[in-house]
């Protein structure tokens, strides 16, 4: 490689601040992927959960290919996506494309909402995650955080409306949103959304596995509590059969998708079917997770509370009041720096 390459990239191993499960497995690390364009003009993360079977190298393959590549970066918002190209794991297609975004806002001296032509920023709540433990635990976790007026609760294991009754009994005063990480059948989920409509909740993401779309769509008719899909969001196709479904909302991430400009596509077509917008992230840093919050103008709902989960984020960007709502720093491009 050149001494002086078009990009770089390294990995952080992202330490929890407790072990965090789901109805995947449970981690108390993560591993997310650093990339800077030459002399630190742009800079993008990619970041997946070990569940996703995507490994380093197959990520590596991506940016390496960038790396040698004899063409110019883009300098246009347009011309991005031809650059990164269809190739490869969406994560890395993702950090690319937010190097080459974050790069043309400082060229600019846009942040980067305002390069995407997007609305302003809202100083949205976020919700903070719990993950699945006993329902004494999770309660307990819940009654700590009395300052938090929104809570996700992990679900998709025995026990799950044991968990409910007892962080609600807890907590009779949050906002609850339960997420079953595609952990139940379609029985348990019409089963599971009757027994919880006493429990005053917001939302209930991905109850059925990925591929299950129309089942999802038999859930969201068994209940006027918005189904939100997750897994089952990670193509247009997806958004546009989900929205047939009749599912009520989509759960975007960056990381899953491809990027922002992938992204934004499928929240316009998500627009025509009346569906919901909630923007979510993986465990990922400072940098994946303020890029997302550029987003907050056209949601309704958010989820981006991973640097508040992770002990050693590197970067400084997002920030969150006492309550949780969230702020992005005035500064152009994505808008993060490196911690002292």
């Amino acid at each position: 490689m050149p001494s002086n390459p078009k990009l770089t990239w390294e990995p952080i191993r992202l330490q929890l601040r407790t072990p965090f499960r789901i109805a995947h497995g449970v981690d108390e690390t993560r591993i997310a992927h650093w990339i800077r364009l030459k002399d630190d003009s742009g800079w993008g993360e990619g970041t997946i959960p070990p569940y996703y079977g995507i490994s380093s190298e197959e990520m590596a393959a991506v940016w390496r290919k960038a790396a040698q590549s004899v063409m110019p970066f883009p300098e246009r918002v347009e011309d991005i996506l031809a650059w990164v190209g269809e190739d490869g794991p969406a994560p890395a297609r993702c950090a690319l494309e937010l190097a080459l975004l974050d790069r043309l806002g400082k060229q600019n001296a846009f942040p980067l909402y305002r390069l995407l032509h997007l609305p302003e920023p809202k100083a949205s709540v976020t919700s903070f995650t719990i993950g699945i433990d006993t329902p004494e635990s999770m309660a307990e976790q819940a009654r700590k955080v009395p300052q938090y007026p929104v809570i996700k609760v992990k679900l998709g294991s025995e026990d799950d409306e044991a968990r409910i009754s007892a962080i609600r009994k807890a907590r009779p005063d949050a906002c609850l949103r339960v997420d079953a990480n595609a952990g139940w059948s379609l029985p348990q989920a019409l089963d599971m959304v009757k027994r919880l409509a006493v429990y005053d909740l917001e939302m209930i993401e991905q109850p059925l596995p990925r591929e299950q779309i129309a089942e999802m769509g038999e859930v969201q008719a068994a209940t006027s509590i918005p189904v939100v899909a997750d897994e089952s969001v990670q193509t247009m196709a997806d958004v546009h059969a989900l929205g047939k479904a009749g599912v009520q909302g989509i759960n975007l991430k960056l990381m899953k998708v491809g990027g922002i400009l992938k992204g934004l596509e499928m929240v316009r077509a998500s627009q025509i079917y009346g569906m919901r917008l909630m923007l979510g992230c993986m465990v990922e840093t400072s940098l994946g997770v303020t890029a997302m919050a550029h987003l907050s103008g056209l949601a309704e709902w958010v989820d981006l509370d991973p640097p508040l989960l992770v002990s050693n984020d590197p970067f400084d960007g997002i920030f969150y009041d006492s309550g949780l709502k969230i702020g992005i720093p005035l500064r152009n491009g994505i808008g993060v720096t490196l911690r002292d």
